[in-house]
């Protein structure tokens, strides 16, 4: 089997395993008593991001390979989140906050750094290979979303949504994928070792990055963007939903099957990480994290904007931006960080990287939302074809709005304050864009 074909079973794996729950957890928590908790929930992801990732990193760059601790990670996130899925079944309707919350605290703190080593293990394998890290990693890693779209539609399809056998479902694919990461390739640790202070030792060299204007710029921008990563993630699946309460809206497919249209997002995904080279090439880190950021504007305004209905256009749209707002920041930025950084301290880089993005500025962004939630909707019992069903009903477009307002803020001032700027080449066409971003003036 080709490097590449065994790297694009990695990230379809590694995705799987989150689209499993990460979209339709807070349909599950909000009818068995935990909506007010949702934004907790997701902030985990954060908060174990602003240590855990750095760890590993420094882990896989000076003492275990990156792929066997992929593995390890993997065996580890599964264990716990199978425990928490097997205890909510056992539970039903009267599942304990502290007992779910923290099996699935300790699933995702093994969790989040797999999304660091996933990309040290795959840029690793490639160089080694021989191939060029920015014209083939999009095309690999396409197949991660892939893998997440799958499992969101298998849960929305066999009716898990609401259900904990969603964590089930992420468990058994985490279990095969930490097999799976111990036959990867080996990922050789640093063996530049020689008189180094312990701050190198331990690999902390990623944190000297804040000394150059240019990446303690992108770092506090990853931060500040970082803060949308997660909203609608927790929050959309609910407030499609809601419009289960309007019988106008009760029938539509998208409230029927709100995972499914919220899969429109994953797939503009795919496609826009294709996009990637291209545009990375033509308009430089600058603009294409501009265009990122400005499409989390409208992500957030058409949702406002939209409807099931008549307005199920705007809903749509909102899904196919976000392709352009997820993708072209975070991976563009994960390759940004892979040329700009010495191959000693990548994994440690990486680990940075996803602390300013799914760890500070995620946490940050969840439980901000939380409260901005709280104060427009809430969770009640509603009466739907005879029916009582559980849904966060209120003003939802005031919501969005807000969040819509904040995102415009974030990209007027990156717009000022990141002054790079990109010199096109139309000679080598492997020559990757990041490496021709210079300082004005």
């Amino acid at each position: 089997m080709s490097l590449k074909i065994r790297l694009i079973v990695m990230n379809f794996l590694q995705f799987a395993v989150w689209g499993a729950y990460l979209t339709s957890m807070s349909r599950y928590l909000g009818p068995v008593g935990l909506g007010s908790h949702i934004g907790l929930f997701y902030s985990v992801q954060g908060i174990v991001s602003i240590f855990m990732p750095a760890v590993m990193g420094i882990i896989a760059d000076r003492w275990v390979p990156a792929q066997k601790l992929l593995g390890a990670c993997h065996l580890l996130a599964a264990f716990f989140m199978l425990t928490a899925g097997l205890y909510g079944l056992q539970a039903g309707a009267a599942v304990s906050f502290p007992i779910l919350f923290t099996l699935y605290t300790l699933s995702v703190a093994f969790y989040m750094p797999t999304l660091a080593l996933s990309n040290s293990v795959a840029y690793s394998i490639l160089e080694r290979g021989g191939m060029d890290t920015v014209r083939t990693f999009p095309s690999i890693r396409v197949f991660g979303t892939i893998g997440f779209i799958f499992t969101m539609w298998l849960v929305d399809i066999v009716g898990y949504q609401t259900s904990s056998l969603q964590f089930v479902v992420s468990a058994v694919i985490g279990l095969l994928l930490g097999v799976y990461a111990f036959t990867l390739p080996n990922c050789p640790i640093s063996t530049d070792t020689g008189d180094k202070t312990l701050f190198q030792a331990l690999g902390l060299d990623a944190f000297k990055l804040f000394k150059q204007r240019k990446m303690a710029l992108f770092f506090i921008f990853s931060m500040l963007l970082g803060v949308s990563l997660q909203i609608t993630n927790g929050f959309a699946n609910p407030f499609i939903a809601s419009f289960e309460a309007e019988p106008l809206f009760a029938d539509t497919f998208g409230v029927q099957h709100s995972n499914i249209l919220i899969s429109l997002s994953q797939i503009s995904e795919a496609l826009c990480i294709l996009m990637i080279p291209f545009f990375l090439k033509r308009y430089g880190i600058k603009n294409v994290m501009l265009i990122a950021m400005f499409a989390w504007v409208m992500r957030f305004g058409f949702f406002g904007l939209g409807n099931p209905g008549s307005g199920i256009w705007l809903l749509v749209f909102s899904m196919v931006v976000y392709g352009v707002a997820f993708d072209f920041f975070n991976v563009s930025g994960s390759l940004f960080v892979d040329k700009e950084t010495p191959h000693t301290i990548r994994a440690s880089a990486q680990g940075m990287f996803m602390l300013m993005t799914n760890g500070v500025g995620a946490t940050i962004g969840t439980l901000g939302a939380q409260w901005v939630v709280n104060q427009f909707a809430s969770w009640k019992d509603v009466v739907v074809d005879g029916q009582t069903k559980s849904l966060m009903t209120g003003d939802w477009q005031s919501v969005w709005f807000i969040f819509a307002g904040y995102a415009l803020l974030v990209t007027i001032l990156f717009a000022i304050l990141f002054k790079y700027k990109h010199i096109r080449t139309y000679g080598n066409m492997n020559t990757p864009a990041v490496d021709q971003e210079i300082k004005k003036g």
